[in-house]
């Protein structure tokens, strides 16, 4: 991948990650709880990796993390 495609997806993935946090953060809601409102089994450590863009989270996953926060997709991607 291109040096620069490559420091733009990561710059995303921070974004996205932040948003995340920043949500989950003004819920009142820590990581195990976010975690454990999503559909289906997800795994704390996996919210971690991406609030702090270490992961490229699927788009099902964003789907799941913005049912457990009740906010749109677009509010968690939002640049």
């Amino acid at each position: 991948m291109n040096q620069d495609l490559k420091q733009l997806q990561i710059s995303i993935q921070k974004k996205i990650g932040i948003n995340i946090q920043n949500i989950r953060e003004e819920k009142g809601l820590s990581q195990v709880d976010l975690a454990s409102k999503m559909l289906g089994r997800f795994d704390t450590t996996n919210i971690s990796r991406i609030e702090s863009g270490r992961t490229n989270p699927t788009l099902f996953t964003l789907y799941r993390i913005s049912e457990a926060l009740e906010v749109s997709m677009e509010e968690i991607v939002r640049s």
